[in-house]
């Protein structure tokens, strides 16, 4: 079947969905995190819907966001649908297999909830990644983009340059019933690639590091990307096998670090709120409706721009018939956990934490994956591959929508 770029022809390491059910007060909470490259538009819908009915709650109190492994699953069901009148059905997902999915974790979502457990303590920690995590933007003196530097690189002048702005910090919630552990979640900004593209299918070094830890601790873990669409590790990673060995490993570092330095409290279902925030987001002039029907329509197109056609689309015909996309924030306690759309850059995750620096402020972007890259202002200005035309769908008036909900929800 299709993964993100080509067919899968084996399964490295098996991809998972992930999540908890928070029982307290209101509706329950599900969070959810998927091993896969994307979940957009109505894929998301489908997700968070089904996740919501096997819990007995609401969709805006269920986030659904990936890991963005790029040898795994795209699930955007609106574009399929497009697609599918074009003749290009199943060319870019699997629908069906999509939806099987969404049954079997929401069946996952019933178990659990009969199994239920008490949570007495959170821990809170967290702990430096060292060399993983690098800016993929570096800008010459004039302030534009001069170097991309990706993923994976074997540039001298990307290994000699700064890592740039990222967040260095790994942070770690746990819950705990008294002295025992139940489940830790991790939050961390990177892009999870260290080589990819062949359609060998695997969660990739974050994966096999929250597998390492998971396997230490016996207790099930959960990892989140934080906003890593500018951040990759490209500095430190020059796409072999043994690159990926050295990424896990210090990735699964970091995990354990943060683990060390966890500190408990006590915490009851009344230290637990939800806050929710419904945004339009501006998109990008190029999204021009009668450009892209005739670009799917063209069966003399190129493949790619036709399959790009399909996802730009989508999100605006949704957006034209008034689609909102909903930012929430859980609050346990002191922490601060924000669930964002996109493929977030990474000043938005600081900027949020300096809006509450008394708190622990994790992020969880790639939710809605429907908008692409969401860049700063500013860097709509200095060009590069996250904010031209077919990797962004927002506009740059974007930054001010989302820093002003985020500060709503922090408040």
């Amino acid at each position: 079947m299709p993964v993100a770029y080509v067919t899968a022809r084996s399964i490295t390491d098996p991809l998972s969905a992930r999540g908890v059910v928070l029982m307290g007060e209101g509706k329950p909470v599900v969070l959810c995190a998927v091993d896969w490259i994307g979940i957009g538009n109505g894929g998301h819908d489908e997700w968070r819907r089904g996740l919501a009915e096997a819990a007995g709650t609401t969709m805006d109190r269920v986030t659904v966001h990936t890991l963005h492994q790029h040898d795994g699953v795209r699930c955007d069901l609106t574009a399929e649908e497009l697609l599918a009148k074009h003749g290009l059905g199943g060319t870019r997902m699997d629908a069906a297999f999509c939806r099987r999915v969404i049954a079997s974790t929401a069946t996952a979502v019933r178990v659990a909830i009969k199994t239920a457990k008490p949570v007495t303590q959170l821990g809170i920690g967290e702990a430096i990644v060292e060399k993983v995590a690098s800016n993929r933007r570096i800008l010459g003196p004039n302030g534009r983009v001069i170097l991309g530097r990706m993923s994976a690189s074997r540039d001298p002048k990307a290994k000699e340059a700064d890592e740039g702005t990222i967040d260095p910090m790994l942070k770690l919630v746990s819950f705990w019933d008294g002295e025992t552990p139940l489940v830790c979640l991790t939050y961390y900004a990177t892009h999870p690639q260290s080589f990819y593209g062949k359609g060998d299918v695997t969660a990739e070094f974050v994966g096999l590091a929250r597998t390492q830890r998971e396997t230490a601790l016996n207790i099930p873990h959960i990892h989140f990307n934080g906003a890593s669409g500018n951040v990759a590790a490209g500095k430190y990673n020059d796409g072999t096998p043994e690159a990926r060995v050295q990424l896990t490993q210090r990735m699964a570092d970091g995990m354990k670090h943060a683990w060390e330095a966890t500190k408990k409290s006590p915490i009851t279902a009344r230290d637990l709120d939800w806050r929710i925030e419904r945004v339009r987001l501006p998109l990008a002039a190029s999204l021009n409706r009668e450009t892209l029907e005739k670009t799917l329509a063209d069966d003399k197109a190129d493949a790619r721009d036709r399959l790009n056609a399909s996802t730009k689309l989508a999100l605006l015909y949704r957006t034209e018939a008034g689609h909102e996309f909903e930012l929430t924030r859980l609050r346990l306690g002191s922490v601060n956990v924000l669930h964002m759309p996109g493929e977030l850059f990474v000043e938005y995750q600081l900027a949020a934490q300096q809006m509450k620096p008394d708190a622990t402020v994790c992020m969880a972007a790639y939710g809605d994956y429907a908008t692409g890259y969401i860049g700063t202002e500013i860097a709509y200005t200095q060009g590069g591959y996250e904010v031209q035309t077919s990797s962004s769908n927002t506009a740059p008036q974007v930054e001010k929508v989302l820093m002003d909900a985020m500060r709503r929800l922090l408040e």
